[in-house]
């Protein structure tokens, strides 16, 4: 194995064609694993890199850090984008408010922290004092806040933490009062709520089991016999009390929920990332003396639909749902006569997609989804319109992927808290009174740049089937619309996630330097309700990849960029995207930047919590899955026999979400398949020949999917890969 790389830096700040041809990749050995599926014979060279924690992995590891790091850090514009981003990263900015009991709870940054710190204002008046502060768990700043909720009567607050942006946390709980932590830790949570109960006194949670004995508790996986537990605080986990898993079903997970008044348990049941849940729901009888072992109603028993609680008035319980109704509406059922034919709709199914809903004063507020971006809509208990609140533009209320949907509030209160922002603004916390009709800024920001520099447009654009998509293209004021033109066009298409406009530092940056920035809603996301979500799913997902595909050759239609100025990003389910579309088209794009992708379709079930992405993929483990999967897998669709354009691909160690080894494999083969047309068309290393390339894969230490990463890693990552990207695209 080469530890190191061959490049010539004579002059690292002048990389062209040449020395691209002249890297000398790490060895990858290849294995002689070979499966078989349905009776074809697949290959699977590089199988040894799944074992991420072996000595060679590690060593082929530390040999292509070796060979990125370097690569990038000689790029002539990294370390002037790196100031940029770290003075625009560089403002005091918050999370949103939620009131509990009289007290304000938010997160607060000032700037550079790593971590966001959770504040509380004891009244509307009062200063905010620290309740909570990360930085101070980690010196690195590895450990996050992954969630928290507050007791009813506002004295204890339980949270989450995370370490190196794993999946597993632990949950503890702090005093409210004086900042103190009870003694008891909670281990063994993934995918797990906090309901407290009315009394203040303990919480619903989920758990898996220990690991059998000689497995190592930080790292063992098998996500099976998940099951619903209550903790009640100062005890230890040991006393918990397991109320609620149904038998014989070890894949399916819950959340719980405990409604306002305190009377019910409401349980969702998941089996997979589907939005399709079963509702049990547990009377506690006096909300004081919660009991925890009462008979359970199983008020929706099929996973075909998605209910999600949104408040209730007596027995009667109202739910968000998509059943009968593919872009959402609100029902309501009566749990003294709880037959489906019994469920009434409150507020039937509009043009605009159902995104979410809450109680809020005497009332409910809804967010809709129009054409991907949001509305925020008042209704009456009992269905009736009751007005608009205005939003200040073209924009979002985000929704966050531990944090939730921004906006809080709560049945008989008339303060809403909600966040907004745009391409070209931060998420702002506003604050609306629903008495007196009116509200604003809540939290205003100071920015270093101005916003009104920047401009957004939406445009609707055919697919290859004709399916008209949406897609935004976000530049800075008085850019001139030119082929020459650098741009990136980014994706996702997948789970029913709705890519709506968010700001993002990197990508002001690539704006202010002159870039066009496109966000494509492809089907496979949620922007207008289960038919969009579904026409991406299984046998239909190439028409996620035929949307992306049009996306970039509009671009280029109509004069915004041009293949050789052209580059695609997307995360995780994204990063499979480009991965998949990279390979279909490489002559289309000038670079790209696959992240924490899913790049092993025929395998990707066989890790940590991959099995719960059936619902959106298929496996390879029937025929006919095995058929669509092998036709598109980033993995197994490479080809030696074409120029491939410059591509990083970026990854973490501690990724639990989707494991390494998939950017690894995926890496390992880029890498051979460069190396194979190099020697075809180019003949020795070093021979001044423009084969493509390079393929770079940087990889993250102490980091895991994403979320929870500390502000400096985040600056660096994205650092290289604006570098990467503004070098490969203005050639």
């Amino acid at each position: 194995m080469k530890p190191a790389l061959t490049l010539a830096f004579a002059s690292l700040s002048t990389l062209n064609a040449a020395t691209i041809t002249a890297i000398d990749y790490p060895e990858t050995p290849r294995g002689e694993v070979v499966d078989d599926y349905f009776g074809t014979k697949v290959a699977d060279p590089y199988r040894w890199l799944e074992d991420v924690d072996s000595a060679r992995t590690r060593a082929w590891v530390e040999a292509q850090n070796a060979l990125a790091l370097p690569h990038l850090a000689a790029l002539p514009e990294r370390e002037r984008l790196h100031a940029r981003l770290q003075a625009l990263w560089n403002y005091e900015r918050y999370g949103l408010v939620e009131k509990v009991a009289g007290r304000y709870f938010y997160l607060r940054n000032d700037g550079l922290q790593n971590q966001p710190v959770l504040v509380v204002q004891d009244d509307a008046k009062a200063a905010a004092r620290v309740l909570l502060d990360p930085n101070r768990l980690a010196a690195d700043g590895t450990v996050a806040l992954t969630q928290y909720a507050v007791s009813p009567d506002g004295r204890w607050l339980a949270y989450g933490t995370a370490a190196a942006g794993s999946d597993w946390n632990e949950f503890r709980v702090r005093s409210v009062a004086d900042g103190k932590d009870q003694p008891e830790v909670l281990r063994r949570i993934k995918f797990s709520s906090i309901a407290w109960t009315r009394d203040g006194r303990g919480f619903f949670y989920s758990r898996y089991p220990e690991p059998p004995a000689g497995a190592d508790a930080g790292t063992f996986d098998d996500l099976a016999d998940q099951a619903l537990y209550y903790h009640r605080v100062g005890t230890p986990q040991t006393a918990d009390v397991r109320v609620y898993a149904v038998a014989d079903e070890p894949k399916w997970g819950y959340l719980a929920q405990v409604t306002d008044d305190g009377r019910y348990l409401v349980i969702s049941i998941w089996r997979g990332s589907a939005d399709e849940y079963r509702i049990h729901v547990r009377d506690l009888g006096d909300p004081q003396r919660p009991a925890l072992d009462g008979p359970v109603l199983r008020l929706v028993d099929t996973f075909e639909s998605d209910y999600t609680l949104i408040g209730s008035v007596g027995s009667r319980l109202y739910f968000r749902s998509n059943a009968g109704a593919e872009r959402g509406r609100i029902l309501a059922a009566d749990l003294d006569a709880p037959l489906p034919d019994r469920w009434r709709e409150v507020v039937p199914q509009q043009a605009d997609t159902l995104q979410h809903a809450l109680f809020a004063g005497d009332g409910i507020v809804a967010l809709y989804l129009r054409d991907a971006t949001s509305r925020l809509v008042r209704y009456g208990l009992d269905g009736e319109p009751a007005g608009e609140i205005a939003l200040p533009g073209l924009g979002s209320v985000p929704d966050l992927s531990f944090g939730g949907v921004q906006i809080s509030g709560a049945p008989g209160d008339d303060e809403l808290f909600y966040a907004f922002t745009s391409f070209n603004r931060p998420a702002t916390n506003y604050r609306y009174d629903l008495g007196k009709r009116r509200g604003g800024v809540h939290q205003p920001l100071t920015l270093k740049f101005d916003p009104n520099d920047y401009v957004t447009e939406q445009v609707f654009y055919p697919s290859k089937d004709g399916t008209r998509i949406p897609m935004f293209i976000s530049y800075r004021k008085g850019l001139k619309r030119d082929a020459a033109t650098p741009a990136l066009l980014y994706g996702y298409g997948g789970f029913n996630i709705a890519l709506t406009p968010t700001f993002s530092v990197p990508n002001l940056v690539w704006m202010e330097q002159g870039g066009i920035y496109a966000q494509a809603n492809l089907r496979g996301g949620g922007e207008y309700g289960r038919a969009w979500h579904e026409a991406g799913t299984k046998e239909r997902k190439q028409n996620v990849f035929d949307d992306f595909i049009a996306a970039a050759e509009y671009l280029v239609r109509e004069g915004w960029t041009a293949p050789e100025h052209l580059a695609i990003s997307g995360r995780s389910n994204g990063g499979l995207l480009v991965g998949a579309v990279l390979n279909q088209r490489p002559e289309l794009f000038a670079a790209a930047l696959p992240a924490v992708g899913v790049m092993d379709m025929l395998r990707y079930h066989r890790f940590t919590i991959g099995w719960a992405w059936a619902g959106d993929y298929g496996t390879a483990d029937t025929k006919e899955g095995f058929a669509y999967l092998s036709r598109y897998s980033p993995l197994h669709t490479v080809r030696t026999d074409v120029k491939y354009p410059a591509v990083l691909i970026t990854t973490a160690d501690h990724d639990d979400r989707v494991v390494p080894g998939h950017s690894y494999k995926y890496a390992a083969t880029l890498q051979a398949a460069h190396q194979a047309y190099r020697a075809r068309h180019c003949g020795a290393v070093g021979t001044d020949c423009d084969a493509g390339g390079p393929i770079l894969i940087r990889i993250d230490v102490k980091a895991g999917h994403g979320a929870g990463k500390p502000i400096g890693k985040l600056i660096d990552e994205e650092a290289d890969r604006l570098a990467f990207i503004r070098h490969y695209t203005t050639r």
